[in-house]
């Protein structure tokens, strides 16, 4: 039997497309991204301003210690004489996720990928706007783990951990078999087969 009702919005979507429409993704992925980049911000002014230049300060019982320190490389102070070439890649890294952005039907994509691009973001901006200069400048890293100086961790900042708990979210999506657009791997993959 044929149904005669009129067929809805949700209906008339392309089989591929699963999930909530993209604007509201989009505004997950910029509120994600909006909130994380102004704590990055604020946090890094404000040690700057307050604790650059004094010993490291003790929170949490020791489970966290302040501790300015400004970082020309990446993670861990690796490769710190290539510090324009990171600035090159935290460019390309927002270019692709604005670019997907328009695509996104997943929640937990728009959240990793918000957090992943606050974190670029974050970092990029100490690169083009700190000494020594555009492109070359040193990233604000506070943070240290369980000791100070980052005897047994790298120090870092907000932006990084965007970037850990935003590459965690898209990971664990990915071993979900969830893709950006709100499909499951399997389901796209017996559509292609499908159609062949």
């Amino acid at each position: 039997m044929v149904s005669t009702e009129p067929k809805t919005e949700r209906d008339t979507e392309p089989p591929t497309a699963g999930g909530a429409p993209p604007s509201r993704r989009i505004g997950t992925l910029a509120a994600a991204a909006i909130v994380l980049l102004i704590l990055d911000v604020v946090s890094k002014a404000l040690v700057v301003a307050n604790l650059e230049g004094r010993p490291p300060v003790r929170l949490l019982g020791g489970l966290i210690y302040l501790d300015v320190i400004r970082n020309a490389g990446a993670a861990f102070s690796m490769a710190t004489g290539m510090t324009w070439v990171f600035s090159v890649v935290m460019i390309a890294v927002a270019i692709a996720i604005v670019w997907v952005a328009p695509r996104l039907r997943s929640t937990g994509w728009a959240l990793g990928l918000g957090l992943v691009l606050a974190g670029a973001l974050g970092n990029l901006i100490d690169r083009l706007f700190r000494g020594p200069g555009p492109m070359r400048g040193y990233v604000v890293d506070f943070l240290s783990l369980f000791f100070p100086y980052g005897e047994h961790f790298a120090v870092f900042n907000v932006a990084d951990c965007g970037i850990t708990v935003g590459g965690a979210v898209i990971a664990v999506m990915a071993l979900l078999g969830r893709d950006y657009d709100g499909t499951r791997m399997r389901e796209r993959k017996a559509s292609a087969e499908g159609n062949a």
